[in-house]
C-alpha cells in the first residue's frame, strides 16, 4: 500500500492490478498478478510457493524476445466476483536469488514487477504505482478467510451457492451431520430447525465437539453454539416445521429434510411442495436379521417440477408404524454421516458444484455390499 501498488484481496488470492509490460512489437500492455494466500489465522499469511499467475500474453524484453527464465506457461484460474475483470492467462515460476526464497509478498510481487515490468517501465516511462487499493474485503459468509476453496482453485464453481438460503430440517443424526456439511458452504444462509432435546446418546452420532453443558439444551441451541464462530447467516430455532411454518420458510431456496417420523414428514412435504421449494428427503432402515447390522439408506430428490409425483410414489414412510414405541431404532453416527455425504453431494450436484452424469431422483446404497442404485425416470 505505501508503495501504491494497485492491490486487493479476492478471496484467498492477492490481486495486484496494473502491472505494465512490453507485447511482441514492443507496444505499452496492462496485466495484473495474483498469488495464493494461506491464511495461518485471521492475522498470519504465508507464501504457497514462489510461483504467480499472470493475467496478460507473453511478456517480451526489449530486445523483442519473450523475457526469459520465467517457468510455467499457460493456464487459467477463475477468481471470484470482485475480481471479474481480471483473466489469468499464464503461470510464471522464478526463484529469487541466491536464496531461491521469497522475503514476504513484497517482495515476491516486487521481484516479478522488475523481471516483467523492466522493459515497459524503461521504454514507455510506465508507472505500475498507481495507489487503486480496496479499502475493504469482499463480503463472505465465513469469519475466516476461505483458503480451502482459494487452495483448491475452484472458486468459480463455490460461487455457485452465492444466492441459497438453504433449511435443514431435523437435527438428529443425520440432520446434525447435513447441518455441519452446510456450514462450511458458501452459502448465503442456512435455517436449521429441530425442536427436541440434545441427550447423551445423540452426542454419539453428532459432529463437533461435546461440552457436557449441552446435555438438556435444545439440539437447535447446541448447534448455534457450535458453529456461530465459523460463520454469519446460521439461523438455528428450536421449531417444529408443520403447516402452520409457512413463514420459516420464506425465501427458502432448498431444503433438507431430516426427520424420522412418517407424520412429521408427511406434513413439510405438504409445506414444501405448496411453497414450489426443492428439496431432499433422507432416511435410513438397519436391522439385525442376520446378525451384524445390515439395512439401507435412501436419498430422494423432489425438485419443483416432479415433487407432487415423486411424493406419490410412496418412497417414504408418511405415517406412523403402530409398533414404532416396540421398534429399536437403530443409528450409528458413520451411517448417519455417509446418508448427510450422499445427500449435500446430491445438492451440490444441482448446483453444479459436482459432475452428474446421470440426474437420479432417488438413489440407494445398500450396506451389505456397499452398492449403489439411483433411479432416474419417472414413470
Amino acid at each position: 500500500m505505501e508503495k501504491g501498488f494497485a492491490f486487493s484481496i479476492d478471496g484467498g488470492y492477492l490481486v495486484v492490478r496494473d502491472i505494465p509490460y512490453l507485447d511482441s512489437q514492443n507496444q505499452l500492455q496492462w496485466g495484473a498478478f495474483v498469488a495464493k494466500l494461506v491464511f495461518v489465522d485471521k492475522l498470519t499469511i504465508q507464501q504457497d510457493n514462489h510461483q504467480i499467475w499472470f493475467a496478460g500474453s507473453v511478456p517480451y524484453g526489449l530486445n523483442g524476445n519473450p523475457i526469459p527464465n520465467l517457468g510455467g506457461g499457460p493456464t487459467t484460474l477463475a477468481l471470484g466476483e470482485t475480481s471479474k475483470d481480471i483473466v489469468v492467462q499464464r503461470q510464471f515460476s522464478n526463484k529469487p536469488q541466491p536464496a531461491g526464497v521469497f522475503i514476504d509478498f513484497f517482495h515476491k510481487i516486487d521481484s516479478y514487477l522488475t523481471i516483467i515490468s523492466g522493459p515497459a517501465m524503461e521504454l514507455h516511462g510506465a508507472n505500475p504505482y498507481t495507489f487503486r487499493t480496496m479499502e475493504k474485503m469482499p463480503d463472505s459468509v465465513f469469519k475466516f478467510h476461505d483458503t480451502l476453496t482459494s487452495r483448491a482453485e475452484i472458486t468459480d464453481l463455490a460461487a455457485q451457492f452465492a444466492n441459497d438460503i438453504v433449511a435443514v430440517i431435523g437435527l438428529g443424526g443425520t440432520g446434525g451431520y447435513v447441518l455441519d456439511f452446510l456450514v462450511k458452504t458458501p452459502v448465503r444462509e442456512i435455517r436449521a430447525f429441530d425442536f427436541d432435546f440434545f441427550h447423551v446418546h445423540n452426542a454419539f452420532r453428532s459432529p463437533g465437539k461435546l461440552e457436557e453443558s449441552e446435555f438438556g439444551k435444545t439440539k437447535a441451541d447446541v448447534y448455534r453454539g457450535r458453529y456461530e464462530n465459523f460463520r454469519s447467516g446460521l439461523k438455528s430455532e428450536p421449531k417444529l416445521i408443520d403447516a402452520s411454518s409457512a413463514a420459516e420458510l420464506d425465501g427458502v431456496t432448498f431444503a433438507f429434510v431430516c426427520v424420522d417420523k412418517g407424520s412429521a414428514r408427511s406434513k413439510i412435504f405438504d409445506l414444501l411442495i405448496l411453497k414450489g421449494i426443492q428439496f431432499i428427503d433422507v432416511g435410513m432402515g438397519l436391522n439385525r436379521k442376520r446378525g451384524p447390522i445390515d439395512g439401507m439408506m435412501r436419498v430422494t430428490y423432489y425438485s419443483r417440477e416432479t415433487a407432487q409425483r415423486v411424493r406419490d410414489m410412496g418412497l417414504a414412510e408418511m405415517s406412523d408404524q403402530a409398533d414404532d414405541i416396540y421398534r429399536t431404532n437403530i443409528q450409528i453416527s458413520e451411517i448417519n454421516a455417509l446418508n448427510a455425504c450422499l445427500a449435500v453431494i446430491r445438492f451440490k450436484q444441482l448446483r453444479g458444484f459436482y459432475c452428474e452424469d446421470e440426474a437420479c431422483y432417488q438413489l440407494l446404497l445398500s450396506i451389505g455390499d456397499l452398492q449403489t442404485a439411483g433411479e432416474s425416470e419417472l414413470a
